[in-house]
């Protein structure tokens, strides 16, 4: 977790950086303007948005945040699938175990790798110490299996939660800080009609505009981090209903095996 921490506050100031960087040199580039000096009068969108004010960096990182934890979000998933098709590698280890081919089956979990591979491989490692010490009657020794495979799952399953907590909050500020920076840009727009008079109506315009620059950067955002969000929610609760009924059928197995023709005492 302390590693994620890291990972995170890294994520937060180069996000920082860039957007304030894509910000400055990009979007507030001389050629988005009819005057490149005051840069009050935007050529293009690129124009528009650099008008938007000192929010639009805010929505910027935020954007760059969501994106990265996507990016982290799939090669992690991916890991956590592990190497090879995660149905053939179940039946695999199933057959192994009916086989009585104790090793075999760790074997498989090793090359898998992955957290259903590595839940299913602390379960069989600590029932091989198990059958070798021989002083647990068999249901003491499957009840420890189950406790082993419990404590790995508590270890895997914040690994695949990891970052979604990010993606939540995100999804729930950026319409919020958005809608900050419209009001801002409609107070701005306001106050220099006061100023210049009803014939600044064109101006104001343009102002409203560009304050709701904001409310599409932060609606974009928010967007995109709630169907990811839900997307890699499901695609965890599949994972975790993967390991529930791999470690069920392993439990089962190994108890049908070892209460009934006794191939593991």
């Amino acid at each position: 977790m302390k590693k994620n921490s890291v990972f995170v506050s890294i994520v937060i100031i180069a996000a920082f950086i860039a957007a304030v960087l894509i910000y400055m040199f990009l979007f507030g580039a001389a050629s988005h303007f009819n005057d490149p000096l005051t840069k009050e009068h935007p050529s293009d969108t690129m124009g528009i948005i650099y008008t938007g004010g000192i929010i639009v960096p805010l929505l910027l990182m935020l954007t760059i945040m969501v994106f990265t934890f996507i990016i982290e979000r799939f090669f992690s998933l991916a890991k956590a699938k592990g190497t090879g098709d995660m149905n053939k590698f179940l039946h695999n280890v199933d057959t192994q175990l009916n086989a009585g081919n104790l090793d075999a089956a760790v074997d498989l979990c090793g090359k898998q790798r992955g957290t259903v591979a590595n839940i299913l491989r602390a379960g069989l490692e600590d029932f091989k110490e198990l059958k070798a010490a021989g002083h647990l009657d068999a249901e003491r020794k499957i009840a420890e299996v189950k406790r082993t495979m419990e404590e790995a799952t508590m270890i895997e399953t914040p690994l695949l939660e990891r970052n979604l907590v990010g993606l939540s909050t995100i999804a729930s500020i950026a319409t919020m800080v958005g809608l900050l920076g419209t009001v801002l840009g409609m107070i701005r727009s306001f106050r220099a009609l006061g100023e210049q008079g009803a014939a600044s109506a064109t101006g104001l315009s343009i102002g409203i505009s560009e304050a709701l620059v904001n409310t599409a950067f932060g609606i974009f955002a928010a967007i995109i981090a709630i169907v990811f969000y839900n997307f890699f929610t499901t695609k965890v609760d599949s994972y975790i209903y993967t390991v529930d009924e791999a470690c069920l059928n392993l439990v089962e197995t190994l108890n049908d095996r070892y209460l009934g023709k006794g191939d593991y005492a």
